[in-house]
C-alpha cells in the first residue's frame, strides 16, 4: 500500500498545457493538488500493470505516468514525470 502522504520522487520543473489548465480550472482543481497526488504515488485510474510499472519506475528512474478523470464529465488528464526527473507535465491525452 502506498502512503499517500510520502513524496516518492522529485517532480523537477512543473508544466501544464493550455488544455490541462483549462480543464483543471473548469473542475475547480488547483494544479498543485494533482501534482502532489502524482508525486505521492496516487496514480489515479491506471490498471494494476501500469501501477506496478510506476512503482518500478520510481526506483529504476524511468518515466512515471498518472491518469485522472476530473470534472463533471470525468475528462481525462495525464501527469508525466520524465525519467531524469527534470520535469513533470500535466496534459490532456489529445495533447500528447
Amino acid at each position: 500500500m502506498v502512503d499517500k502522504h510520502s513524496i516518492l520522487f522529485a517532480l523537477g520543473s512543473t508544466y501544464a498545457t493550455p488544455g490541462a489548465l483549462d480543464l483543471m480550472q473548469r473542475a475547480g482543481i488547483q494544479p498543485a493538488q494533482l501534482f502532489m497526488r502524482h508525486q505521492c504515488g496516487d496514480w489515479g485510474e491506471l490498471d494494476a500493470d501500469d501501477c506496478e510499472a510506476n512503482a518500478r519506475s520510481v526506483t529504476d528512474g524511468m518515466r512515471i505516468l498518472s491518469a485522472y478523470s476530473i470534472g463533471p464529465n470525468n475528462e481525462r488528464i495525464w501527469l508525466i514525470t520524465e525519467a531524469d526527473r527534470a520535469a513533470t507535465t500535466a496534459l490532456l491525452p489529445s495533447e500528447y
